[in-house]
């Protein structure tokens, strides 16, 4: 509203009738939130629309209580302070809908799935169901009038999440309890349990319907339209479930309130001597039951009064007073007061204590609903406290938003226009203050020299009154007195004030409570009067004085949020809209100076320190790669930053301490700005992260593809040392053995595979799956002969974790000759020459030690050993000692030979065997080593595709931010790395020496040589156009003009290409900006001039043309191809 063309009242009330019309109930005056009560549902509650709202600033919103709800937590978590949210208006204007809603939206979007921060959220919701039903009550404004006031506190930690709360109660009506006026009900709790309770509940506390009590039925309006108190009290016991009262406890409370409920019923007449006495003898039994006391005690107390005496400061004489029916109500009533008092302060204490924070709080964000400004044809002390309270609720929006706001612009000396407006300092003065002394400080003053009579204390305070006549908000009318709120004028009743203003409870009440066997009754009263202390106790203006100034101390403490709701009509009508109501409440609201102030003012300030940690980032002057830069003070700081925003002058100004913005369309364009710069840095470290995560999976692939063809192998490669540690200098070496490091593959008949052989061997052998093969190779056995020569036959042999098989194949068909043990095996003996016959040892047995020709014996007999835990026992030597059969030992030799005269069918593996000899030419020394693997033709180097130009690493020097906020910026320079060079490829010839250059002979004469052909033009390059315009600033990309023409360098998978202009500059740019030009028509190639010829001699004939360049062009490509298909 801000915008009105004219502001007034009355332009006022027509803009927020014409919104109430058309069901638009919610509108700013700056930051002020106006909320107008529909009495009727407009779905602007669904949790789409909460949704909606999250993480929206206020201006890009609809007006509504969601968008204060989302300032308060959006501030609270940027701005680190503290929250609280005022909602101000009479009774039935919609304050506590308000904070509920306020409440629901907090719990929604404050984060957390821990299930100690649900339940956090699910017990601060339910607060609203249980308090409303002990603090709220029909009225003739409102079905569900607030008869307390509440100050909820919800504490955050650091990451925003709710960790406990905290709930403050002020003013409960509790003269409720025992009376309202015509067609006003009690609370609800009252009429929830007399109808809602179970039938154990029923049966324990003798609960009846509500026209059984005096309490709840004397009012005449037992139910309300549109309350179903059957389902409230579901709801009740599940709020009091929630917040974790026990079964007991809650048994307690319906107790305190059934004894409250029949305490009403006892109706007292007078006795022949004029004194009270109980009409009804069985409901004082019930009650004493209830209670837990006795019944004699309970009629004294209610009926008899203790008077005590006191002389000289010492105790005198006990009397006991008897007392008349009206006395007697009076005494019960106080009783059912204090009771039901008591209890609601303790069931607020119990729910602090559920929702008391686990865990250190940072934040806190306070919801304060209270009830109204009231005004009634009968105004008494209840009436005062609650608008006393209203008014330092004003004076506390007339300090920060009116009366600071305007000091401050002057004590930083920012232009600015004063608007005039109403401060109701004076009125709080006239109530609260000691010096000159105010109306509570009179009223005190009553109730301490005449406290024996109320009637004689009321007159006390009354001429008391006269002291407070000079003020001119005050004016005093007989038994009663006038005084000008800022809401208006309220006539208040002198009559009982005193005594209210006591607050205290007879000592008899006292003494029968500590008589009670019920210790959560006593528990409700815990405090006790000193009857030595000469100390004044606080009255109930005292307490509520006290209450509301540190009230005023957190609102203060904390960055205030404003709802001012209004009530458009009396009849809680949808549709009536009473002008003069409403244009009451907009002059005591103060919306038109609200408005003023707002129009003239500045809507956003904060320290410079603050301004620069917040939006420093937006300026290059004041941030260099998110760390703060700036060499001078703040202001100047503050100033740059704002500049280099582009922000006009006129919507800023810099004070003494402070940065002022006017329009909070400015704030939110910084807030903008801001959040797009963190969104430009997050799309930066997410583009950098996803070519980390490209070249980590491409290098993963590499190192996947390596590790596929090397696993195998590194196994492999490990037996294959330990094989050449046990023969190491031992035996001679085969030259083509030397020439790589073959790999000790084992199984080489894939016994453990799926080939034909290796099933077929694993079938004969009898091999199962817990049997793995660790060898297995095509070999050969000597077969002795008798008077011969032994023979070669060629085997199968076959290792397993568990035995050697030799498998030979028959005629008959293919079948295990031998099956050998592998812990039978002693050693294995082998020549010291190149040869591959090895005997493995095993002592005396039937069939003697096999004599194996193994080509791959050095894997044989390694993977014997490594099966057998090292224990067999190999032997390199001249010799080969063997057992032939049982005890009989043999020996075979081993010589170097000539073996080129023996018959190819004799020799086995290049050796010959004859009359137990070898003879075998010789090998490499036994001390060769393998030479390591051919190294891999390298793959040409990828050019790494980069994107801009290299930036400067010498980065600018950091500062800490001003005021110590957030964490000390690095001060420490970017290193610059150091240059790389490319190594120079090795010259082919680089090992010889330099030759050189030898003397050339002269030369006969030659004939004219040929002119040189022609050379062949370049090839055309490819040109690319650019179809649109691309402007850029970055550093490393090129701006290139419609229809320019460039040639494109690197042709990146990113989409940026590397380009050159006409003017030979390189950058890069978006391939979508580029197409591709066609090729030019070729033209036809000019014929050649005719070659320049010498004049033959006459009889040599003209030489034939020779194909030599030809076939040489042919050979050439033939030699590719070959060595093509070699590699």
């Amino acid at each position: 509203m801000t915008l009105l063309t004219t502001i007034s009242n009355d332009s006022i009330n027509d803009n927020l009738k014409k919104r109430f019309q058309v069901g638009e109930i919610y509108t700013y005056i700056g930051h002020v939130l106006i909320s107008i009560n529909p009495f009727r549902d407009l779905g602007i509650y669904t949790d789409q629309i909460l949704r909606s709202y999250k993480g929206k600033n206020r201006l890009e919103m609809t007006p509504h209580v969601y968008a204060i709800a989302e300032s308060m937590y959006y501030n609270m978590s940027a701005y680190r302070e503290n929250q609280c949210v005022i909602i101000s208006g009479e009774s039935g204007a919609g304050k506590t809908e308000a904070a509920k809603r306020i409440m629901q939206y907090i719990a929604e979007v404050s984060g957390g799935q821990d299930s100690s921060i649900q339940g956090i959220k699910d017990m601060v919701l339910a607060t609203n169901p249980l308090l409303e039903s002990f603090g709220c009550a029909k009225t003739l404004r409102n079905n569900n009038s607030s008869r307390h006031g509440k100050y909820l506190e919800i504490m955050f930690n650091h990451a925003g999440e709710p960790v406990g709360a905290r709930i403050t109660n002020y003013l409960l009506e509790k003269g409720r309890v025992v009376g309202q006026i015509t067609d006003e009900r009690d609370f609800h709790i009252f009429y929830q349990l007399t109808k809602g309770a179970s039938q154990a509940q029923r049966q324990a506390f003798g609960l009846q319907g509500p026209d059984a009590y005096l309490y709840t039925s004397r009012a005449g309006c037992l139910d309300v339209g549109g309350i179903n108190d059957v389902h409230d009290f579901s709801e009740t016991i599940n709020a009091m479930n929630t917040i974790g009262l026990c079964g007991d406890e809650q048994n307690e409370i319906f107790r305190m309130l059934a004894s409250i409920l029949w305490l009403g019923n006892i109706v007292f007449v007078e006795n022949d001597d004029g004194n009270a006495q109980p009409d009804d003898s069985d409901t004082l039994d019930f009650i004493a039951y209830l209670l837990q006391v006795s019944r004699p005690s309970l009629e004294k107390a209610v009926t008899c009064r203790v008077m005590e005496t006191q002389r000289g400061g010492r105790r005198g004489s006990v009397y006991e007073v008897p007392l008349n029916p009206a006395q007697a109500t009076s005494v019960r009533d106080a009783f059912s007061k204090a009771i039901y008092n008591n209890l609601f302060e303790w069931i607020v204490d119990r729910i602090n204590r559920s929702l008391a924070p686990t865990q250190a709080s940072d934040y806190v964000i306070g919801i304060l609903d209270i009830y109204g400004f009231e005004i009634f044809e009968d105004n008494s002390f209840e009436q005062l406290c609650i608008n006393y309270v209203n008014e330092k609720l004003q004076q506390i929006f007339i300090e920060l938003t009116l009366k600071k706001e305007q000091e401050e612009y002057s004590m930083e000396q920012i232009q600015w226009q004063p608007i005039k407006f109403f401060n109701n300092k004076i009125v709080c003065d006239l109530i609260e203050e000691k010096r000159p002394p105010g109306i509570f400080a009179a009223l005190n003053d009553a109730c301490a020299t005449a406290h024996a009579d109320p009637a004689a204390a009321d007159n006390s305070f009354s001429q008391r009154l006269n002291m407070v006549s000079s003020n001119p908000h005050f004016n005093l009318r007989g038994s009663k007195f006038i005084i000008k709120h800022y809401a208006g004028d309220v006539t208040y009743n002198i009559q009982q004030m005193t005594d209210k203003n006591k607050d205290a409870l007879l000592k008899d009440l006292l003494n029968l409570i500590d008589e009670s066997s019920n210790p959560f009754l006593q528990g409700l009263f815990p405090e006790r009067p000193d009857p030595n202390s000469k100390k004044r106790p606080p009255t109930a203006g005292d307490r509520i004085k006290v209450s509301a100034n540190l009230l005023v101390d957190k609102l203060m403490a904390s960055q205030p949020s404003y709802i001012r709701t209004i009530k458009p009509n009396q009849n809680r009508s949808s549709s009536e809209y009473d002008d003069a109501a409403i244009l009451h409440q907009i002059k005591y609201l103060g919306l038109q100076e609200n408005i003023r102030v707002r129009r003239a003012g500045f809507a956003y300030r904060n320290t410079f320190e603050k301004m620069i940690e917040r939006f420093y980032l937006l300026s290059p002057s004041t941030s260099y790669a998110g760390d703060y830069i700036w060499q001078g003070d703040a202001r100047s700081g503050c100033a740059q930053m704002l500049t280099d925003t582009g922000i006009a002058k006129d919507e800023w100004q810099l004070g003494i301490t402070k940065a002022f913005i006017k329009n909070p369309e400015t704030l939110f364009a910084l807030e903008t700005m801001r959040d797009k710069y963190w969104h430009n840095m997050a799309s930066r470290i997410q583009r950098s992260w996803r070519a980390y995560l490209r070249r980590r999976q491409e290098s993963a692939q590499k190192i996947q593809r390596f590790w596929m063809s090397k696993k195998e192998g590194i196994a492999y490669e490990k037996i294959r040392t330990y094989g050449h540690q046990l023969l190491a200098n031992r035996k001679e070496r085969r030259r083509f053995s030397l020439v790589s490091q073959r790999r000790f593959m084992g199984d080489y008949l894939d016994v453990n595979g799926d080939s034909p052989t290796g099933q077929m061997l694993s079938r004969v052998c009898g091999i199962s799956k817990a049997e793995p093969v660790s060898f297995s190779s095509r070999a050969e056995i000597l077969v002795s002969r008798l008077g011969r020569t032994s023979k070669p036959s060629p085997r199968f042999v076959v290792l397993t974790n568990k035995a050697l098989y030799i498998v030979v194949t028959t005629k008959e068909g293919t079948n295990v000759e031998r099956k050998i043990l592998v812990g039978a095996i002693k050693g294995a003996s082998l020549s010291n020459l190149q040869d591959d016959f090895v005997v493995l040892n095993l002592g005396p047995t039937e069939e003697g030690d096999p004599i194996l020709v193994v080509k791959f014996k050095t894997e044989f007999v390694t993977q014997i050993n490594r099966i057998a835990g090292g224990t067999v026992t190999v032997n390199a030597g001249p010799t080969i000692d063997y057992t032939k059969k049982k005890d009989k030992r043999a020996q075979i030799k081993a010589v170097k030979g000539d073996i080129s005269a023996s018959k190819p069918q004799e020799r086995i593996n290049g050796a010959t065997y004859k009359s137990h000899t070898i003879t075998i030419a010789g090998g490499e020394p036994a001390s060769s080593v393998s030479r390591p693997p051919v190294p891999r033709k390298p793959r040409p180097a990828k050019l790494a595709a980069k994107r801009g130009a290299p930036r400067s690493t010498a980065a600018p020097r950091s500062v800490p931010l001003p005021g110590g906020g957030g964490k000390p910026a690095l001060n420490t320079p970017v290193p610059t790395p150091a240059a790389r060079t490319t190594p120079p490829v090795p010259s082919v010839h680089a090992s010889n020496p330099v030759v050189a250059p030898r003397a050339v002979p002269p030369a006969p004469a030659a004939p004219p040589a040929p002119v040189r052909p022609a050379r062949p033009p370049s090839p055309e390059k490819e040109m690319w156009k650019s179809i649109h315009q691309f402007d850029t600033q970055e550093s490393g990309e090129l701006p290139l003009e419609k229809d320019e023409e460039v040639e494109v360098l690197n042709q990146d998978a990113s989409g940026w290409w590397l380009v050159k202009n006409g003017s030979g500059v390189e950058g890069w740019c978006p391939s979508t900006y580029l197409n591709k030009v066609p090729p030019k028509p070729k033209q036809p190639a000019a014929p050649q001039p005719p070659v320049q010829r010498s004049i033959p001699a006459p009889p040599a004939p003209v030489p034939a043309p020779s194909n030599e360049g030809q076939a040489s062009s042919c050979s050439k490509t033939k030699t590719k191809t070959s060595l093509k298909r070699h590699f």
